[in-house]
């Protein structure tokens, strides 16, 4: 079974990692223009979550 490591700058989401690290067992993106983007600004991370502070 291979590791992906995926990155992610928000450091207020409950799955921020040290060194902008993602722990989530899972990421889900959608699109704003159906079911294909033509840029990442066309799409959402279903699987940000804020902290509890």
């Amino acid at each position: 079974m291979s590791h992906q490591k995926i990155q992610c700058e928000v450091n207020n989401c409950t799955y921020w990692g040290q060194g902008n690290n993602c722990t989530a067992d899972a990421i889900y993106v959608v699109s704003h223009a159906g079911d294909h983007a033509s840029k990442s600004e066309e799409t959402d991370c279903k699987t940000f979550k804020p902290q509890d502070l």
